[in-house]
């Protein structure tokens, strides 16, 4: 569903080197977890699979389509959700939902009720006429999840997506990301939160400085010298 081959992103003019040679395979069905320090990488790596970045080397292709060839079929099967919930501030929830799926060409009908699903979801059904400048950042958050899952894509890349969410929130969003998933479809997220990935996870890759240094289940990262919980692990391969 995913197929990043010998990725690479430098800034500076090769000074600092954000993604190396990053090889990465994320199949139907999975939950896939991109963990890394702060700088690591990860949301280079991310808006580079998005399209928002163009790599300096390597491919990607999100659902079959390289994202550098057929960039519009690529975007088509991602619902992205970046770190940061930057939306426009002067409409309404409603208007920035209807927006949104006029971009995918969402039927009438399937966006009212989808829109009504997730609204009553995330609690925001009697805020989706006010303007979204008097929405808190949790709701803005929400907001951006609605848009962004509205036209059903296959590939879910979310970026801290659990930041700013309330527990009642963040726990039926990973139950859809579940449902989702056993739909054939793949969730690719970022998250700081180690306890959220060691449960939620089918596999997780760890990066550090640009390059890839783990990847596999918790059983296969447990092997060997690694043992313990997610975060004993995490630890360990990121301060060597």
């Amino acid at each position: 569903m995913i197929e990043i081959k010998n990725l690479s992103k430098s800034y500076n003019k090769g000074a600092v080197r954000a993604v190396e040679d990053l090889n990465l395979h994320v199949k139907p069905g999975e939950i896939f977890g991109f963990l890394g320090p702060n700088g690591a990488g990860k949301t280079t790596t991310i808006k580079m699979m998005v399209g928002l970045l163009i790599p300096d080397k390597g491919t990607i292709s999100i659902a079959g389509y390289d994202n550098s060839k057929n960039p519009l079929e690529a975007k088509q099967n991602i619902g992205y959700v970046p770190d940061n919930p930057d939306v426009y501030d002067r409409l309404t929830g409603m208007e920035y939902l209807n927006l949104m799926a006029d971009v995918y060409k969402v039927s009438v009908e399937e966006r009212q009720e989808r829109i009504n699903y997730f609204l009553d979801m995330f609690n925001l059904t009697d805020a989706v006429g006010d303007l979204i400048k008097s929405y808190s950042h949790g709701m803005k958050h929400k907001m951006v999840l609605t848009g962004a899952l509205l036209h059903n894509p296959a590939v879910w890349i979310l970026d801290e997506p659990m930041v700013g969410l309330d527990p009642k929130s963040s726990h039926l969003l990973k139950e859809y990301m579940r449902e989702h998933c056993e739909r054939g479809n793949t969730v690719f997220f970022s998250t700081h939160i180690l306890e959220v990935a060691e449960r939620l996870c089918d596999r997780i890759a760890i990066i550090n400085k640009g390059r890839l240094i783990a990847i596999g289940s918790m059983d296969e990262l447990r092997h060997g010298d690694q043992a313990g919980s997610l975060e004993n692990i995490f630890l360990e391969l990121t301060e060597q």
